[in-house]
């Protein structure tokens, strides 16, 4: 049988475009041609930072406004980038298997963030790997920093810097995994909610789109990410405040899931944490259950001066 093709919206980035091509060629082995659509994001254009731009849906909106308006057919985000309240008429229809969870360094010389040297000065643009980062080295000085992969390599000489930390999973996907200088520990850095999935969005009344993409979720996943996104969104954290969380199978439960959360001053001074398990099934309550501790120990404070 001969499918209508499918058009697929991506930002233009090295990184997008290789999600892109990634999913098309998923799809497209199992009789579904694809034409990916560049689109340019409020993110692509803007030079500040991303606290001042206002954060949420910079590298989503543009692409869920084509989905919306049928210039595109399906969308694809790295997950972490996606807002956790729902944008009527859309649907998260899958989620493939994931890439590493984690955060790298990538430093000058072989270090770890224990040995860094004293008052480094270590690159990021995430208000939440900067806290975490202050939480165990209150001495480093932390350098705000834009750009795709390849520009914040770069920086880490132009602008003097020791190290520039990065998702683990963006290097891998570049083939750029032979720059990381060491992976930094869940229980120093926990990742960002959905941290190496990616999100595939159609119209909730597309049935013939959905149903062509469903093919592609990992339920392990999709779960895993469900628990995430439902302590950010249980916290109103949105993708500014400092908020690490990381959910997997548990491996002392078959069916089970196990979630890791935290939440910190934007000073690395203060940092809360919670840790909970359910059935995988249960996912998303899982997530508010871990916020509800986070709010019950003050979390809402650290993330109401975050915003």
């Amino acid at each position: 049988m001969k499918h209508k093709r499918f058009r697929l919206g991506s930002r233009r980035s090295r990184l997008a475009m290789w999600q892109a091509t990634y999913v098309s060629q998923r799809l497209e082995s199992l009789g579904y041609p694809v034409e990916i659509v560049p689109i340019v994001t409020e993110g692509d254009t803007t030079s500040g930072s991303l606290k001042q731009a206002g954060g949420q849906g910079l590298f989503t909106k543009a692409i869920q406004t084509a989905l919306l308006e049928e210039r595109i057919d399906l969308a694809v985000h790295s997950l972490k980038d996606l807002a956790t309240r729902p944008v009527p008429g859309l649907c998260l229809a899958a989620v493939p298997a994931r890439a590493p969870h984690g955060d790298v360094l990538v430093c000058r010389e072989s270090w770890t963030l224990d040995t860094l040297p004293q008052a480094a000065r270590v690159g990021t643009g995430s208000p939440r790997r900067a806290a975490q980062l202050r939480h165990w080295r209150p001495d480093l000085e932390i350098v705000d920093l834009r750009g795709n992969v390849e520009t914040r390599l770069k920086k880490l000489e132009t602008e003097n810097l020791d190290a520039v930390v990065l998702a683990e999973a963006g290097l891998v996907r570049l083939e750029l995994a032979d720059r990381i200088t060491c992976r930094l520990p869940a229980d120093q850095v926990l990742p960002a909610a959905g941290q190496g999935a990616l999100g595939i969005e159609t119209r909730c009344d597309d049935n013939r789109a959905f149903e062509a993409v469903r093919q592609l979720d990992d339920p392990a996943t999709h779960a895993a990410v469900t628990a995430e996104r439902s302590v950010l969104k249980t916290l109103q954290a949105g993708c500014l405040a400092p908020v690490g969380t990381w959910a997997r199978s548990d491996p002392s439960s078959s069916g089970f899931l196990r979630l890791d959360a935290a939440v910190l001053s934007e000073d690395g001074r203060r940092r809360i944490a919670a840790t909970g398990r359910a059935r995988s099934e249960d996912a998303a309550f899982l997530g508010v259950s871990v916020a509800q501790m986070l709010l019950d120990e003050g979390a809402g404070e650290l993330i109401e001066a975050a915003h």
